[in-house]
């Protein structure tokens, strides 16, 4: 029998006051006059941002578009410098070979000449022989 006063006495403490505290909240006109005009805001506040998304669409791709000019452009600057120094070093290696070559041809001219001589002044050597004892002292022979 002493559990029936207790459940009782739970159940009270429990569910009395879920009934005592609940109230009929009444919706009137107004309120839905309210929550219409609310609706409708939001409807605005979607609407100007669709619109600001579709220009900020429309910027990032005029941005896009001058961003891909701008690297063209850079790639054309690129090439052009790459070019003048293509250029300038096949200047320079045909200055250098062109002003070479007569020095060049001189040089062989010369090697040629003195080896003559050489020749001649051995040839003389072997028939005088102070020149051939000149020739010692000097290396040539």
């Amino acid at each position: 029998m002493k559990e029936k006063p207790f459940l009782f006495i739970i159940v009270v403490i429990f569910i009395l006051p879920s009934f005592c505290l609940s109230k009929d909240i009444p919706f009137t006109q107004d309120d839905r006059d309210r929550l219409i005009r609310v609706e409708e805001g939001i409807k605005g506040v979607n609407q100007r941002g669709d619109s600001l998304e579709k220009r900020i669409d429309g910027l990032e791709r005029s941005v896009n578009q001058r961003i891909d000019s701008l690297q063209n452009l850079l790639y054309i600057v690129i090439g052009a410098i790459i070019a003048q120094i293509v250029g300038v070093v096949g200047f320079v290696l045909w200055d250098r070979r062109t002003a070479l070559a007569p020095a060049i041809k001189k040089n062989k001219e010369l090697e040629e000449r003195q080896d003559r001589v050489e020749k001649v002044l051995k040839e003389i050597a072997r028939r005088d022989s102070s020149v051939a004892e000149v020739l010692r002292n000097v290396g040539l022979l």
